[in-house]
C-alpha cells in the first residue's frame, strides 16, 4: 500500500523525462570527435568524460534535476535547478569540445551527439513544465524568453563554444549567415504582411456573404493540400513567362526562380488560417451587440471597425500566429528555388554530408519559430485577459 502511494506521488512527466535522460546518458554519444567535417568521428559517452570537472558538475546537476522532476512539487525550485543544469550542460559541451580539439588543428570538428541533444530537450521540457506551473503573466513569459536568449548570447559571445563544429561553420560563413538570416526573416514577415492585407478583407467578405464563404475556404483548403515543392514548380512557369515577355515584371525582380515564386507560394499557404480565423472570430461576436450598435445608428462599417474587429482580434491573432510559425519553417524549402534563407545551409549540408552545416540552418530556424510563438501567445493571452 505504501509502495503504491509512493508511486502515485511521482510526477508522471518527470518519470518520462528522467527515463529519457538516463537513456541519453548511458546509451547515446555526448560528443563526436571528428578528424574533419565529413568524417564519421569517434563517439564519446558522457560517462567516458567523467574525469573532467565540468562533466562531474553536470552529472551532479542532472541527478538533482531528475530528483526535482520526480519528487519536487515547488515549481520555482524546479525551474532554478533545471536552469542551472542547462547552463552546466552548455559549459560542459563547450569545455569538452575545447579539450578534445588537437592543439593547432583547423580541420578537426567536435560535434554534439544525440545524448547532448536529448539532454538539452529533456532539461528544456523540465523548464517549460515549471514555467507553465508557475503560471507566469503573459509578458513575464516574454521576459523569461529574453533571459534565456541573453544567456545563450553570452555563451556564444564568450568564446566558450568556439571549438564546436557548428560555430566553426558559422565563423567561415558569418557574412553569408547574416545575409541569409535577413532574407529568411524578410520572406517570412513579408509574406505574413501581404497575407494579412489580403486575408482580412477576404475574411470579412466571407463573413458577410455566406455563399462566398464555402467557395473561398474550399479553394484555400485545396491550396494547402499541394506540396510546397509542387507549388513552387507550378509557379515557376507563369512567372518565367512574365519575366521573359513583360519587361516591367523582370525589372521589379519577378522571375521563374528566386524570391518571387517563394513569396507568392508563402502568401497562398498563409491565406487559409487568416481568412478562416477572421470568419470564426466575427461569428463569435454576440449578435445582440451588433443589434444594439445598429439601434444606436452605427453603420455597417462603423460596427465592423469599432465592435466586430476588436472583439474578434484575439481569434484573428491566433491565425496570424499559426501563419508566422508556418512561414518561418517553410522558408527553408524556398532555398531549393533560389529564395535564400537558412535553407541554403540545410541543403548544402545535406549535399556535402556535413550535419554541422545542416544544424547551422536548422537551429536558428527553430529558435525564430519558437520565439515567435511565445511572443504572439503572450500578446493573445494579454488581450484576452484585458478583455475579460
Amino acid at each position: 500500500m505504501e509502495e503504491t502511494s509512493a508511486v502515485r506521488r511521482l510526477d508522471r512527466l518527470g518519470v518520462v523525462l528522467v527515463a529519457g535522460g538516463i537513456a541519453a546518458t548511458a546509451l547515446m554519444p555526448f560528443i563526436y570527435v571528428k578528424a574533419n567535417r565529413i568524417a564519421a568521428g569517434k563517439p564519446m559517452l558522457l560517462t567516458q568524460l567523467l574525469p573532467q570537472p565540468s562533466v562531474v558538475t553536470l552529472t551532479v546537476l542532472l541527478i538533482l534535476t531528475a530528483f526535482a522532476a520526480l519528487f519536487l512539487r515547488n515549481a520555482m525550485a524546479r525551474l532554478v535547478i533545471a536552469t542551472l543544469c542547462l547552463a552546466a550542460l552548455v559549459v560542459a559541451i563547450g569545455l569538452t569540445s575545447t579539450a578534445a580539439t588537437p592543439p593547432g588543428s583547423t580541420v578537426a570538428r567536435m560535434t554534439p551527439g544525440g545524448g547532448f541533444w536529448v539532454l538539452f530537450a529533456v532539461i528544456g521540457l523540465v523548464i517549460s513544465d515549471a514555467l507553465v506551473k508557475i503560471r507566469l503573466a503573459p509578458w513575464m513569459r516574454v521576459a523569461a524568453l529574453a533571459a534565456y536568449t541573453a544567456l545563450l548570447f553570452i555563451s556564444l559571445s564568450s568564446g566558450l563554444l568556439d571549438s564546436l563544429s557548428i560555430m566553426k561553420e558559422f565563423s567561415t560563413r558569418a557574412p553569408q549567415f547574416e545575409t541569409e538570416a535577413i532574407s529568411h526573416l524578410l520572406l517570412a514577415f513579408g509574406s505574413l504582411a501581404i497575407a494579412i492585407i489580403l486575408g482580412l478583407p477576404l475574411g470579412v467578405l466571407c463573413f458577410w456573404v455566406p455563399r462566398l464563404r464555402a467557395i473561398v475556404l474550399q479553394g484555400l483548403s485545396l491550396i494547402q493540400t499541394i506540396p510546397s515543392l509542387a507549388l513552387f514548380g507550378l509557379l515557376m512557369l507563369p512567372l518565367g513567362y512574365l519575366a521573359t515577355h513583360v519587361p516591367l515584371a523582370s525589372a521589379i525582380g519577378i522571375r521563374g526562380i528566386g524570391t518571387a515564386p517563394a513569396l507568392i507560394a508563402l502568401v497562398l499557404y498563409s491565406l487559409l488560417p487568416i481568412v478562416a480565423n477572421t470568419v470564426v472570430g466575427l461569428q463569435g461576436v454576440d449578435p445582440s451587440v451588433r443589434d444594439a450598435a445598429a439601434g444606436m445608428g452605427l453603420t455597417r462599417r462603423q460596427i465592423l471597425v469599432g465592435i466586430d474587429m476588436p472583439l474578434a482580434f484575439p481569434v484573428i491573432l491566433t491565425g496570424i500566429r499559426i501563419v508566422l510559425v508556418q512561414a518561418i519553417g517553410m522558408v527553408t524549402i524556398a532555398a531549393l528555388i533560389g529564395g535564400g534563407g537558412f535553407g541554403i545551409f540545410i541543403f548544402q549540408g545535406l549535399g556535402q554530408t556535413a550535419m554541422d552545416l545542416v544544424l547551422l540552418g536548422a537551429v536558428p530556424t527553430v529558435f525564430f519559430a519558437f520565439s515567435s510563438a511565445v511572443i504572439l501567445d503572450a500578446v493573445i493571452d494579454s488581450i484576452r485577459g484585458s478583455a475579460a
